[in-house]
């Protein structure tokens, strides 16, 4: 059977309303449906050529502008459009806090359906870019040209790439020459990369074939200015390989620790792969109020430097801790807001399900000379039960900062049993943050919110919320 032919309508003069979810705006239709539109924004007026029709909505992109937004602004990034990274580089900042705003905001009151305080002011981020403290670039041999490249004169027979995955394609690379997410010399050690490597013909990985020696890079930098880089091979060649790390170590001195990977599954995730040190050593170190953090190439951090701290102080100054109380960081990651917040309280117990981050919560708690913080490895769901509780005693306070899932039922039917007299929750999915609180309603009342913006240019924004027993 053949594919159903969509087909494409054009809607003439249509006005932007709103910016949607993942990034893309919202217009109505003539026939009441919606639109979802990329790179536009609320105020925009344009025609509109559909390629997705369903039920309730089409997808669409605007072939024609009759007027542009107050809101809207030049983009600073040469890919934007292209790349599907900074989605709203196109709308002025102050309005893209709006939209994060509106979007907590309406998560909370429709899923969630609960009484709601006045919002606390979100937070914008000081830095709107270069903001990133970590990067992950693809190699491919099957570069994505743009629809500018392909009109150009240009000689593309080069069909290496190093950058990023053009959205819903996973075998097509956008090249990248200047990105402004991460801080120098981020970009010059990308760009020097994929030179190096094009003028050695040292293979780059074809997704398609499976095939090739260059996979991935991963930039991680620290607001201390220690950097980490780390390449990914699909197969091992050690003289090509000690070639370009030796040309890295020289080239790049500042490069605190360097390490490589030797790949050859189907997917390029680290998580169980041997990670070998080249030079320097193994991790880097991260610095919040005196507190050292070390990272690792395996490490969750939260990927805003600057703004995880401002977002960990709202934390504690939700949490209100006088320093007499027992204090339970749930999803505790590397452990940062359980030492963040030691200070304030007699006892921090963290519990997390990542060996590897519990590993590392404990040397940084060795580190920072704290020794009333706790950590333990576990699912969540199955570790945080009575005997627990039994054996670490009953919190006055729980902070739990969940995946994007949210937390699990079992762990709210377990925060709810024990009835801690707050609950502060983190989230970067209000969605599933507002569908939680729902279920906590009964015993607790939301008395504070405070959005917090950590991706400038994105539409992902940060929730903090405080809960206190009824």
């Amino acid at each position: 059977m053949g594919r159903k032919r969509t087909d494409k309508i054009v809607f003439d003069t249509v006005k932007v309303l709103d910016a949607g979810a993942k990034g893309v705006s919202v217009a109505k239709a003539p026939d009441g449906k919606v639109i979802f539109i990329p790179n536009v924004v609320p105020g925009d007026v344009v025609d509109v050529q559909t390629f997705k029709k369903r039920k309730s909505y089409y997808e669409g992109k605007a072939i024609n502008f009759h007027e542009y937004s107050e809101h809207r602004v030049e983009p600073v990034c040469e890919h934007f459009g292209a790349c599907g990274g900074c989605k709203w580089q196109n709308m002025n900042y102050d309005r893209q806090l709006f939209y994060k705003n509106q979007e907590v905001y309406n998560n909370l009151k429709r899923i969630g359906k609960i009484e709601l305080p006045d919002f606390e002011p979100i937070l914008g981020s000081e830095k709107q870019f270069f903001y990133r403290n970590k990067m992950e670039f693809s190699f491919s041999n099957s570069r994505w040209l743009t629809e500018k490249e392909i009109q150009s004169e240009e000689d593309y027979s080069n069909q290496n790439a190093l950058g990023f995955h053009i959205p819903k394609m996973w075998d097509k690379i956008l090249d990248i020459s200047k990105c402004h997410l991460q801080e120098d010399p981020s970009n010059a050690i990308r760009n020097e990369i994929r030179q190096f490597a094009n003028e050695h013909n040292m293979p780059f990985f074809n997704p398609r074939n499976h095939d090739g020696l260059l996979r991935t890079l991963m930039i991680r930098t620290a607001s201390t200015g220690e950097i980490m880089v780390l390449v990914q091979f699909f197969e091992e060649d050690q003289a090509q390989r000690e070639l370009l790390l030796n040309f890295l170590a020289e080239r790049f001195p500042e490069i605190t620790s360097l390490q490589y990977v030797i790949n050859s599954k189907a997917n390029d995730t680290l998580y169980d792969q041997h990670i070998i040190l080249y030079k320097g050593r193994d991790y880097i170190l991260e610095e919040m109020e005196g507190l050292k953090f070390s990272i690792n190439a395996k490490s969750f951090y939260q990927t805003n430097s600057d703004q995880a701290y401002e977002l960990y102080k709202i934390t504690r100054e939700f949490a209100g801790l006088t320093g007499n109380e027992l204090v339970y960081d749930l999803y505790t990651g590397t452990g940062t807001i359980a030492q963040f917040v030691s200070r304030q309280a007699r006892k921090v117990i963290g519990v997390e399900a990542v060996p590897e981050a519990i590993a590392d919560a404990k040397e940084n708690a060795k580190r920072n000379e704290i020794t009333n913080c706790d950590f333990f490895v576990g699912d969540m769901k199955v570790v945080f039960n009575e005997t627990f509780i039994a054996t670490h005693g009953k919190p006055d306070v729980i902070i739990t900062d969940p995946p994007r899932d949210g937390m699990h039922k079992d762990v709210v039917e377990q925060i709810l049993k024990i009835a801690p007299d707050k609950v502060v929750y983190v989230s970067c999915n209000s969605a599933t943050q507002a569908r939680d609180l729902a279920l906590m309603d009964e015993m607790y009342t939301v008395t504070r919110v405070r959005p917090v913006d950590m991706f400038p240019q994105t539409h992902h924004v940060e929730n903090v919320v405080l809960l206190e027993k009824r």
